[in-house]
């Protein structure tokens, strides 16, 4: 008999635990209220930033005829930054969004191909340099992990950062696109040389 009684006052407390939700929803509540604020208030800041950034430029149209394509590589398009600043995220007209990425060289410039995104055109005269690095806003690699091509859009320096399926093709494309930079600075120096005289 006392041993029925034990059991019963167990069930009891068992039962007082399972059927108190009153503090549990309440608490449920709470959490989800708090993450939508910080979603809202994360929102709001991408906003802002992008105000900020309005006196950016539309960026350029991939030209009709881009030419023979010298590199061509898929990958993930990380974002962009102002060139040196890897923190200083760009979000104007898209340039913030990370997707999926096709890119295309040409001597015509950089095709960057966005699926679920803006594309974007850089050309070859704006195209500044292309470097190995860990990091760009938000995602950081191994050493060399990250193409980081430096560019210039409306007098404002720019980096934006590529991964490829195959991280190997990094360097032909550092290589092919610090060539250009090389070539036509070689050719703005003997411009402005010849114009001297």
């Amino acid at each position: 008999m006392t041993s029925l009684i034990v059991l019963a006052a167990e069930a009891e407390q068992k039962s007082a635990e399972v059927t108190d939700w009153g503090p549990r929803i309440a608490w449920v509540v709470g959490l989800v209220l708090f993450v939508v604020l910080v979603y809202w208030l994360m929102r709001q800041g991408w906003k802002w930033r992008g105000t900020l950034q309005s006196d950016l430029p539309e960026l350029p149209e991939s030209p009709q005829s881009p030419g023979e394509a010298k590199l061509r590589s898929s990958g993930r398009y990380h974002g962009s930054t102002t060139a040196g600043q890897w923190l200083d995220r760009i979000v104007a007209h898209g340039l913030g969004t990370r997707s999926r990425a096709e890119l295309t060289l040409t001597d015509q410039g950089l095709d960057v191909v966005r699926p679920g995104a803006g594309d974007f055109f850089v050309p070859a005269a704006q195209l500044r340099e292309a470097r190995l690095d860990k990091g760009i806003a938000g995602k950081v690699l191994a050493e060399g992990g990250l193409l980081v091509v430096t560019w210039e859009h409306g007098g404002k320096p720019i980096d934006s950062g590529f991964r490829f399926d195959r991280a190997a093709e990094h360097t032909a494309w550092v290589e092919a696109i610090n060539s250009m930079t090389d070539s036509s600075t070689k050719k703005t120096a003997v411009t402005t040389e010849g114009t001297a005289r």
